[in-house]
């Protein structure tokens, strides 16, 4: 199965609350299915976003099989769309390189942050969902921290991650599995950690 496929198998068999069709249109019309995850770090290659996006959700309902008292709609919106901001956030551009085989100079294409809507990382994802569908105070607030300790809040001595993550069970949940997708099952440049 096509991941763009399985993506939106989940996404209709899971979300189903009103708004959740417009959300999926809107993802439809950027793009999400195409973009990368990072400039460089993890899944930074074309489709990375959304194989990312499978990763986590696929952590949270393996690793949280009855949800922690969360339902399965609740891990499926934190886990697919906890990224939403890296939409329309990359171009690609070019630089030359040395190739170390021939040692002539290639044009080589990589990514780069064209920041349209800056609005930080978390936020801007709840913001972006909620143009379409209401979230929980939970969903929002978990996507929102998802980053944890590398939030640019958190890293300027703000307290607001570690109040979400003592209140909410999902916070911490969407958080190991993102950190899990990141750096065990994804690697910079190369799909599926291989």
């Amino acid at each position: 199965m096509e991941m763009r496929d399985e993506f939106i198998g989940y996404y209709r068999q899971y979300i189903k609350r009103d708004g959740a069709d417009r959300l999926l249109q809107w993802i439809s019309e950027t793009d999400f299915f195409s973009a990368p995850a990072s400039t460089r770090f993890h899944s930074s290659y074309e489709g990375g976003l959304l194989e990312h996006s499978l990763n986590v959700f696929r952590n949270l309902i393996s690793r949280y099989p009855d949800g922690r008292g969360y339902p399965p709609e609740s891990l499926a919106i934190c886990g697919l769309l906890h990224d939403l901001c890296k939409v329309e956030f990359y171009k690609v551009s070019y630089r030359n390189m040395k190739n170390d085989s021939t040692g002539s100079w290639e044009r080589v294409a990589y990514y780069t942050i064209d920041e349209r809507f800056p609005y930080g990382h978390g936020e801007k994802t709840v913001f972006l969902i909620e143009r379409h569908m209401r979230l929980t105070e939970d969903e929002a607030l978990a996507i929102r921290w998802h980053m944890g300790g590398f939030d640019q809040d958190a890293k300027a001595g703000g307290y607001s991650v570690s109040a979400a993550f003592s209140r909410l069970p999902l916070a911490v949940m969407l958080h190991v599995a993102d950190l899990e997708a990141t750096y065990l099952t994804e690697t910079s440049g190369r799909k599926n950690g291989k």
